[in-house]
């Protein structure tokens, strides 16, 4: 048989299997349903065995000492993902007793060094209470985080450091686009954009602004020339949320060069990104993402964090 009738045959093969598969393809109904009888976790489990939420517990002190050996944690796994840049870098936790303090980390410890130990306790006023009193708090991350937590009660636990990504993203002053399902995280006014720079937060009134930017609902902000802030129920939640704001922000920057040599980018329906938020950016979602970061820094040190 000749070349010719060959790709005749060929090519009429290929728009018959077309032809078939085209009939067979469904529109994809709107969502909603998947989780009108149980919670985005649930709906993630499949089968009869069921992820659970955070922890409940019988006392603040037990509490406390929970959300410092993950809070010590979440800065382990920082280091391993390489966002240590000298003294930058915080987490706080709001107090479970004192909702008016937070615990925080002691400026200029390696955050693969840190233990639930070297937290130190600190309220509103800037005074610290308790905790580690050997060394000081970051007066930037003191201020921006106290903002924060003012603003915003729900928000337990703030992340913010210094990553290579969140950084040159932020350079532009704008929200990350719905790309990918993990971006989702962050739609609608799940992110904020703090458009301005005011240096190096010495004052109160930068951090006040930087709060008002992530808004009375955001996940994630973008703070210009700065980086990304991070906020959660949990500090597992915020932890997570970072790690994902910055891999992002890493996603995007590398869509935007291959858009520049004439790739055109396809951004997720508003439908389904409000979907994968309500389902991905779920708080118990959330907490049970950072578990394996959990785990395997457990595993790496013994524990060791946990003192």
């Amino acid at each position: 048989m000749s070349p010719i009738a060959t790709s005749s045959l060929r090519d009429a093969s290929s728009a018959e299997l077309s032809s078939k598969v085209a009939a067979n393809v469904k529109v994809a109904p709107a969502h909603g349903h998947e989780l009108a009888h149980q919670t985005p976790l649930q709906a993630l489990s499949h089968g009869k065995v069921k992820l659970s939420g955070p922890p409940s517990f019988d006392s603040f002190a037990e509490k406390r000492q929970w959300q410092l050996e993950h809070m010590a944690a979440a800065f382990r796994h920082w280091a391993s993902e390489d966002y240590v840049e000298g003294m930058s870098g915080h987490i706080s936790v709001r107090d479970p007793e004192n909702p008016e303090s937070f615990w925080t980390n002691p400026i200029g410890v390696h955050f693969g060094l840190l233990k639930a130990s070297d937290m130190i306790l600190v309220n509103f006023d800037g005074e610290v209470i308790g905790g580690n009193d050997s060394r000081p708090p970051n007066t930037a991350g003191f201020l921006i985080h106290a903002a924060v937590h003012k603003a915003r009660p729900d928000a337990h636990a703030v992340c913010h450091a210094h990553g290579i990504a969140g950084k040159a993203w932020s350079v532009f002053g704008k929200r990350l686009e719905m790309l990918t399902q993990d971006a989702c995280k962050f739609w609608g006014d799940a992110q904020g954009v703090y458009d301005e720079y005011g240096g190096v937060v010495l004052g109160p009134e930068e951090g006040e602004r930087i709060a008002a930017a992530l808004g009375p609902r955001g996940k994630g902000c973008v703070l210009r020339n700065h980086g990304i802030l991070t906020v959660g129920d949990t500090v597992d939640e915020a932890a997570f949320l970072f790690t994902s704001f910055e891999r992002s922000c890493r996603v995007q920057l590398l869509a935007e060069a291959a858009a520049a040599n004439g790739l055109s980018k396809v951004i997720i329906t508003n439908e389904e990104a409000k979907f994968n938020c309500d389902v991905e950016g779920d708080r118990e979602v959330c907490y049970c993402e950072f578990q394996v970061y959990y785990d395997w820094e457990m595993q790496k040190s013994n524990g060791d964090f946990r003192n």
